[in-house]
């Protein structure tokens, strides 16, 4: 009932109405830019996958908490724990091989699936 008397409220104020209007076409925009990226819940949960990943977040900041502890005897500096979590991001986005192909050009290209599939 909230919502109706709401609604009622913006046709008399056009100022409010203009504002949702426009919270309205930026939330459309937001949602058709992100859309791949917005996982389907229903979806997932139909299909029994992960839907949370609460509990891995959760222990990495058990983890790093503790390391900025003082009294830890391997304490990280707070350089050392961002280019850790760089790094992890890098690896979970298979990214890191890119990464140190372009460090050390060199580098002994990566074997094809079926070769290590092989062996």
């Amino acid at each position: 009932m909230q919502r109706i008397d709401d609604l009622e409220m913006l046709e008399e104020n056009l100022a409010n109405k203009k504002k949702l209007e426009k919270a309205v076409r930026e939330f459309r925009t937001y949602i058709g830019a992100n859309q791949a990226f917005i996982p389907n819940y229903g979806d997932r949960y139909r299909h029994d996958e992960t839907i949370s990943t609460a509990f891995v977040e959760s222990t990495v900041n058990y983890v790093v908490s503790k390391r900025f502890v003082k009294k830890q005897q391997m304490r990280w500096t707070q350089r050392g724990a961002h280019l850790l979590l760089q790094t992890r991001v890098q690896v979970l986005n298979d990214d890191l091989r890119k990464t140190f192909v372009r460090w050390f050009p060199g580098m002994r290209p990566e074997e094809p699936a079926a070769l290590k599939e092989a062996a």
